[in-house]
């Protein structure tokens, strides 16, 4: 089992919101009796993907999401204005790619929706995170989230970048293809939103 009590008490401590969950489905369970009836903004997420609460809230809440929305990739701009419209939601859902025992949230993007979206323009942010994403330091949660899961997730994408075709470590690349465009750290809640961090002793995700 996952020791999540210094996490959990350091975060708690600057103001966040924070759950613990032994399975994915309780966590679901969880958080689709809290969301139901509420507007929902989704980013790219495996984690939040392999919890089922997409399914779990579908014809109960609006939920704004590219990836379930049946969009032709043929047709970006069509992804775009999904991934618009999920940041005019009451409530954003994201995962992260690290995080630290210490507190701080760190999330790679290269579209920018996702760190944006759990910046500013949401009355909640909730953060779903698997036992696989924490790390003991600041330093070592920014070394998961640029060695582990970004070119994880390159790899999922098949990028041609070295990262995904090696599957080691970034590399700081100058491919068109890179995924990293730009990195953000969440030290503390933002001003005038709510923050819940949801922790799930399961690897889950990237």
């Amino acid at each position: 089992m996952t020791d999540f009590s210094k996490v959990k008490a350091n975060m708690e401590g600057y103001g966040f919101k924070v759950s613990v969950f032994d399975t994915k489905e309780e966590a679901c369970a969880f958080l689709a009796e809290e969301l139901a009836g509420k507007s929902i903004g989704i980013g790219g997420s495996k984690t939040v993907e392999s919890i089922g609460l997409y399914e779990a809230l579908e014809g109960k809440s609006e939920i704004k999401w590219h990836w379930k929305a049946g969009i032709d990739p043929d047709h970006p701009e069509e992804i775009v204005k999904e991934r618009d419209d999920a940041m005019h939601t009451e409530v954003y859902i994201s995962s992260a790619n690290a995080i630290a025992e210490t507190g701080e949230i760190i999330n790679i993007d290269g579209a920018g929706n996702r760190i944006s979206s759990t910046l500013w323009g949401h009355r909640k942010v909730i953060f779903v995170i698997g036992a696989n994403k924490l790390c003991p330091t600041y330093d070592d949660a920014l070394w998961r989230a640029r060695n582990v899961a970004a070119p994880l997730r390159a790899q999922s994408v098949n990028a041609k970048t070295p990262c995904a075709a090696k599957g080691d470590k970034c590399y700081d690349c100058k491919s068109p293809a890179r995924i990293c465009k730009g990195m953000a750290t969440i030290w503390r809640p933002m001003n005038f939103q709510e923050f819940e961090v949801v922790f799930i002793d399961e690897d889950l995700g990237m």
